[in-house]
């Protein structure tokens, strides 16, 4: 068994790295990711999260009860200065099947996109055609991705601000030609948390001089804004993820999730949330006491000894176990 990390590590290191494996296992068992058999295509950018990725995979392909194959991919876009040799050295070294794919999609972002211009919408859709590709001359049945919780939860208000969607990224992520199936086994795991990790393991970290440098780009700034909120309210990020995996499509507004044509008062339907909280017993907490020809008034009754429930029991909190804790 190899071991993944250095030799010289803390106790809060060892806490931070078993808390990923474990959020990461918790994702891959809750979405399905893998099965026994699968070839994962792991994309590796060569930034932290790609290489949090591999890394955490390889320890999850030891431990796991299914015997599953790893293959890194790295796409050279043949950047000015992109350093070609640092990462087949660093997976050759770590004994990791791999595959360098070189294709200068660089000049072609830098032809079709004014200067000035963000460059990543057209750069991602030809990463992506080239990863399919290649996934399907390797056979691969599974392509990892290294997006984490708040890649996700940017994704939502990127589409809830600009493109008028409620639409994130999926852990779990089927093409529309049905020939590929893209899993982010990292969906649970919290940035800072990575960040960290991989501060500790000293990774060969390349950064993307075609869009990283941009400082102009709607992500940062909603990246920026969700830093803000969780800095003002810690859990704030973690929370909005949550609400992702607890949708109620009878109080959004899309008419093709729900039946609002068909809903009717001989129809029972889930209460508006704004008045949940608390159970007011059969008969009523209120009693008519007054109807004139423009005025109708209720008068509370006596409703000390009526023993209503604490709105904040067990029983109405949503439980904190849904997702695993994300070390600090």
């Amino acid at each position: 068994m190899t071991q993944h990390y250095p030799d010289d590590v803390s106790g809060n290191f060892l806490k931070l790295r078993n808390g990923l494996i474990s959020a990461t296992g918790k994702a891959i068992g809750d979405y399905n990711m893998i099965e026994k058999g699968d070839t994962v295509l792991v994309c590796m950018s060569g930034g932290k999260d790609s290489h949090a990725l591999l890394m955490i995979l390889l320890a999850l392909q030891e431990r796991a009860p299914i015997d599953f194959k790893l293959i890194a991919m790295n796409l050279d876009q043949k950047q000015p200065g992109f350093p070609a040799d640092v990462l087949p050295a660093y997976l050759a070294k770590l004994g990791v099947e791999y595959r360098i794919v070189e294709v200068d999609t660089y000049s072609i972002v830098k032809e079709k996109i004014p200067e000035g211009k963000t460059t990543c919408s057209l750069c991602s859709r030809l990463r992506r055609g080239i990863i399919y590709r290649t996934a399907t001359e390797l056979g691969a049945t599974k392509i990892a991705l290294g997006h984490h919780r708040d890649d996700i939860v940017e994704t939502l208000f990127l589409n809830l601000f600009f493109g008028a969607k409620l639409k994130a990224m999926p852990p779990k992520l089927g093409t529309n030609d049905g020939r590929h199936v893209v899993i982010r086994p990292l969906a649970y795991c919290a940035e800072k948390d990575i960040a960290s990790y991989a501060r500790s393991m000293q990774f060969p970290i390349i950064p993307c001089d075609l869009c990283g440098s941009q400082e102009n780009l709607q992500r940062q700034k909603v990246k920026d804004m969700l830093n803000a909120w969780e800095r003002e309210q810690p859990g704030r990020v973690n929370n909005i993820f949550r609400a992702l995996t607890n949708v109620e499509p009878s109080h959004l507004a899309d008419t093709t999730l729900f039946d609002f044509k068909g809903l009717s008062s001989s129809h029972a339907r889930p209460e508006d949330t704004l008045f949940d909280g608390v159970e007011l017993p059969a008969d009523g907490a209120l009693t008519l006491e007054h109807v004139e020809a423009n005025r109708i008034e209720f008068v509370r009754k006596n409703i000390w000894n009526l023993n209503l429930p604490d709105p904040r029991t067990p029983e109405t909190l949503m439980p904190e176990t849904q997702l695993p804790a994300v070390q600090a």
